[in-house]
């Protein structure tokens, strides 16, 4: 019986300003990957996130970033390994502390936006993301793109590592992801969708833009939470998965 994690970037607010339905994604999914504060989220939301979390039995992840809040985490930053490091250990001890308060722990951690791109091949990057997860817990897992440099360096320093996939992103024929500027990046339709999801848990393929079959033997299937109808895609996803019969649980 096939068995998936699904998860969602949620956390994202930031004072008045409201990105996504937290509370209704965290009815859906199994997994967050919360901001920590250097993307986006501010105290106050990293508080009720987690809090709401704990509630609905979801695991907590951080989702760490570089310290960008204006550009979203979406501008790749020039940042030494040892400073990006520090600056990882730094989101991780932040959102901990809401997690703990809450009756949790941060579970795992996956990168965002330009660093998540900047650690499939980045081998200093990736183990200055990887050294920080280490240093603050070794029982941290570490979610990311197949084939990259961060789940090779967390392997190397002996952390579970799992492989994600997307069900709302457009994949390139290499396995990379169609960068957000290229029209039809992100798919909207909660059937096309729950389809691709499907195809993932089960079969452990999705479609390039070019048709090609791309393997992605994926242990977590990510709907991004600030996607325009994310709660109707993240509810249609789920639904095709049980009904194929796919067991819809946290990889931790």
């Amino acid at each position: 019986m096939a068995a998936i994690d699904l998860n969602a970037d949620l956390g994202e607010s930031y004072g008045i300003w409201r990105l996504g339905d937290d509370e209704a994604m965290l009815r859906v999914v199994t997994s967050a990957n919360v901001a920590c504060g250097f993307h986006a989220g501010d105290p106050s939301t990293l508080r009720s996130v987690c809090t709401a979390a704990v509630d609905r039995g979801v695991r907590i992840g951080a989702q760490v970033s570089y310290p960008d809040l204006a550009g979203f985490g979406r501008r790749r930053l020039d940042m030494a390994p040892d400073e990006l490091r520090d600056v990882v250990l730094y989101q991780l001890g932040a959102l901990d502390a809401f997690a703990q308060v809450a009756g949790a722990e941060v579970a795992y951690v996956k990168p965002h936006g330009a660093l998540y791109h900047a650690v499939v091949d980045d081998d200093l990057l990736a183990v200055a993301v990887v050294a920080a997860a280490r240093e603050y817990d070794p029982a941290l897992a570490v979610l990311g793109p197949a084939g990259s440099a961060l789940l090779r360096a967390a392997e190397a320093a002996g952390l579970e590592w799992v492989v994600e996939a997307f069900a709302d992103r457009a994949y390139l024929a290499d396995g990379r992801l169609l960068p957000r500027s290229e029209p039809g990046s992100v798919i909207v339709d909660p059937e096309e969708v729950a389809v691709r999801a499907v195809r993932l848990a089960v079969e452990g393929v999705v479609t390039a833009v070019d048709g090609t079959e791309v393997r992605v033997r994926a242990r977590s299937i990510c709907i991004h939470g600030d996607t325009v109808g994310a709660v109707e895609l993240a509810r249609a996803t789920r639904d095709a998965l049980e009904r194929e019969g796919v067991v819809v649980t946290p990889f931790t």
